[in-house]
């Protein structure tokens, strides 16, 4: 027996596991478990990723070892799982090397960084038996992978069910539910796929749109070593409510000299300067006028424009991401908004949660922000500190404030705290509209009335947080209220924030 044939054979389970741990979401619950699984019971759950990356390092040393750099050795039953497991191994030994480069990229603006790595990240491609001529891809896509998780993590901060599912969402937008099919099929053609963000005033639907726009796909140029554009970049938003109708449609697409009164020279609009793997973000979407919405709809549709003045078509190559915090639906059924426009636009529909929601699902996710939020502030979060913070928001606006202008509202509440010692927020109440988007959404569907109780219980329990104050407001039994949500939970098929 070979001593690879001797490794596959005890590791064999192993290595089929780190495989699965390699093509699932890392904000997820599932990867969260196989994590835990790959570094032992006996690690705690903190610690369990860098215990598992240490195991498989330990295992993956062995094997390119044993394999002298040549995958062919390796069983044809078993290479795809060997060549997973290989890749994994050399994402995370380059981990450091991707943050430092972030964080200097980040720092530098839009002038690409040096890669000082990246003849050092070929060796090790090499090493493990990959074919020379595919280290620049896998170069590119373990950066890719690694800015997003780096700004998706950094950017959302919280770890209520809802946030967690925003998170594994803006994952899934990157790179599909299935980046196995990303890394052979999408990974160069995901600018086909536009995103719609929806969500209050506040909540973060701009954060959630640079996270994608600064973390596509980005080729590596090996005549400069560098990658041939910086994220800074390749994310370019555009508040759309701060235009004019008659300046608008020149913000966008540019206009030459002469084109309008006032036009004394060329003008390149957005879709003019977004880079050919950059994003361009359209804030407030819910605002444009139809006819504004008939040009945009010819970008998404045909992806080509002509500037102002001028009847040239040019080529829009970057992914459009979209966002509002208006009530879609409504504004189609009132015909202020176009239905083509709109299908156009819904590749991919996220959701962002108002704070509220998040307090009520973890109350201990409103200190966490506000240490966030004094961290970015002052430098430092002392414990005592955060705390003084709560206690003077919860005493000057009470536990159940409805916050509605979510986290931008809570960044000023803690600015105002700081300054002034107190924060009165907004007098309004918290709108009754949950209740009645509900029960209008409902009456779209075929519920039947158990179904429909069973909502209203999920409704009430997200609202207030216990079996027994829903069964009150509900005139229910507590042991039926509890039927009735785990009856409504199963029907949504999510097990995660289960009560």
């Amino acid at each position: 027996m070979t001593r690879l044939t001797a490794i596959l054979n005890s590791e064999r389970e192993f290595f089929s596991r780190v495989a699965r741990a390699a093509f699932l979401n890392p904000f997820s619950g599932s990867r969260d478990e196989l994590d835990q699984s790959l570094a032992g019971n006996d690690v705690d759950r903190k610690g369990a990723l860098d215990a598992a990356i240490a195991r498989v390092a330990d295992r993956s040393a062995a094997l390119r070892e044993a394999l002298s750099g040549s995958l062919t050795r390796v069983p044809v039953s078993e290479r795809e799982t060997i060549r997973t497991v290989l890749l994994f191994d050399l994402y995370h030994r380059f981990l450091d090397d991707f943050d430092r480069l972030i964080r200097d990229q980040a720092a530098a603006g839009d002038t690409p960084c040096p890669v000082p790595f990246a003849g050092k990240f070929q060796a090790a491609f090499n090493e493990a038996g990959f074919p020379g001529g595919e280290s620049r891809r896998y170069l590119a896509l373990f950066y890719q992978i690694r800015r997003a998780f780096y700004f998706i993590r950094e950017g959302l901060a919280g770890s209520s069910p809802s946030l967690r599912r925003v998170r594994e969402h803006l994952w899934q937008t990157l790179f599909t539910h299935n980046i196995r099919w990303f890394e052979q099929h999408l990974w160069d053609r995901m600018e086909d796929f536009s995103v719609l963000i929806l969500g209050e005033t506040g909540t973060g639907k701009g954060t959630a749109a640079a996270a994608i726009g600064r973390s596509g796909f980005i080729p590596f140029d090996p005549g400069t070593g560098r990658f041939s554009e910086s994220f800074t970049r390749n994310f370019l938003a555009v508040n759309l409510s701060q235009y004019p109708e008659g300046i608008l449609e020149s913000e966008l697409f540019g206009h030459r000299k002469g084109a309008f009164t006032g036009a004394i020279d060329h003008h390149e609009g957005v879709f003019s300067r977004c880079t050919p793997h950059g994003a361009i973000f359209l804030d407030e979407i819910g605002e444009v006028s139809l006819p504004a919405q008939v040009k945009l709809l010819q970008v998404v549709q045909d992806r080509t424009f002509s500037p102002v003045g001028s009847h040239q078509r040019l080529r829009f190559s970057g992914r459009l991401i979209a966002a509002t915090n208006r009530d879609l639906t409504r504004l189609r059924q009132e015909g202020a908004f176009r239905d083509d426009f709109y299908y156009r636009l819904c590749s991919d529909v996220i959701t962002i949660p108002p704070l509220r929601q998040r307090v009520r699902e973890r109350p201990e996710e409103l200190t966490e922000l506000i240490a966030g939020i004094l961290r970015r502030l002052a430098g430092a979060a002392p414990d005592k500190e955060v705390q003084v913070l709560r206690r003077a928001i919860e005493r000057d606006v009470g536990k159940e404030y409805h916050w509605p202008g979510n986290v931008r509202e809570l960044e000023q509440a803690v600015r105002r705290v700081l300054v002034t010692g107190h924060y009165r927020g907004e007098a309004k109440q918290e709108p009754a509209g949950d209740l009645a988007r509900y029960l209008n959404e409902a009456a779209g569907m075929e519920c039947n009335a158990q179904e429909l109780l069973a909502g209203y219980c999920r409704l009430l329990y997200e609202r207030h947080g216990t079996f027994e104050e829903v069964a009150r407001r509900a005139n229910l039994d507590r042991r039926t209220v509890k039927k009735y949500l785990q009856r409504e939970q199963c029907a949504r098929g999510d097990s995660r924030g289960r009560p």
